[in-house]
């Protein structure tokens, strides 16, 4: 029995050695890791490590991160690692990262990452609750860096900001809100109650007007004259240097015909990242306060 003990035990230690998830948080935790040389390799991850003070090392794709995500900047010490999907390895492995992150389940294979430093995933939402998810990812990142009193600080901010933007929203009437960002002159990218601003929503007594279909990640592709169906209802546009691409919509007889437009209610607004995390929904919500707070 003693020995069978003994094979059972090692087994066990074996199978917990293979674990992916496992390795990650104890690689990731194995040896300090130095704030200065961590490199994310989605933007996910960034707006973590900017939440807690670090600036990253590098960052993937930074000239996208510039257009889509807007805020928080990124400064010009940060060196760009190539594309989310395929960053450059050979000059990861040149920089010697202390530790990676990414967005769990996308870019590069895991595998050859191990090889250049440990690193660990973290994941956009879980399909209905993405805000709550990136707090807790929040504070799983703080924890493997010990940065605890950081997040605690962070997500204190993220709350005052809440509550201090309330008040703005107590008169506006439960007229719906539809958030869109244009793809293509005949496109549309909607926003639906499981994507990360619907809990800043939530919280300002914001309805949101998209009632149709939705997919994991909270947003859905949609043509132009799906919007026809929504009259009163106020629409936000995130711009995201397509200045061409809403010229040609806004040409349109089909645009122009909107009721939204005709009544005034459309406005376009700076680019927020759909799918980041506090950051960007504090981000959200001060676009959302600068476009509706306070009016009827």
């Amino acid at each position: 029995m003693a020995g069978l003990h003994s094979i059972s035990r090692r087994r066990l230690l074996t199978a917990m050695a293979l674990s992916p998830l496992l390795w990650h948080l104890r690689s990731a935790r194995a040896a300090t890791v130095d704030p200065h040389r961590i490199v994310a390799l989605e933007w996910l991850p960034v707006e973590l490590l900017l939440a807690l003070g670090i600036t990253p090392y590098g960052v993937a794709d930074v000239h996208n991160y510039n257009i889509w995500v807007n805020e928080p900047s990124l400064p010009a010490s940060v060196i760009d690692v190539g594309l989310r999907t395929e960053p450059n390895l050979e000059l990861l492995t040149q920089m010697k990262p202390s530790l990676l992150v990414w967005s769990a389940g996308y870019g590069p294979d895991e595998a050859k990452l191990a090889k250049i430093a440990p690193g660990r995933g973290f994941t956009f939402s879980d399909g209905k609750q993405p805000l709550a998810l990136a707090r807790r990812s929040l504070n799983e990142m703080a924890h493997m860096l010990n940065l605890e009193a950081a997040a605690k600080k962070h997500l204190d901010q993220f709350d005052a900001l809440i509550d201090g933007t309330k008040p703005h929203f107590a008169r506006r009437g439960d007229r719906p809100l539809l958030m869109i960002t244009l793809l293509d002159p005949r496109h549309v990218l909607v926003f639906a109650e499981n994507c990360l601003f619907q809990a800043v929503l939530d919280q300002l007594g914001v309805r949101n007007a998209w009632q149709g279909e939705t997919t994991f990640w909270g947003s859905v592709t949609v043509g132009i004259d799906r919007l026809a169906a929504y009259k009163d209802v106020d629409v936000l546009c995130f711009d995201h240097g397509n200045e061409q691409d809403m010229r040609k919509l806004m040409a349109t007889p089909l645009w122009q015909a909107m009721p939204f437009v005709r009544a005034g209610r459309f406005q376009r607004v700076p680019a927020v990242w759909f799918y980041g995390a506090t950051l960007s929904a504090m981000h959200f919500t001060r676009v959302l306060d600068k476009a509706l707070g306070g009016r009827a």
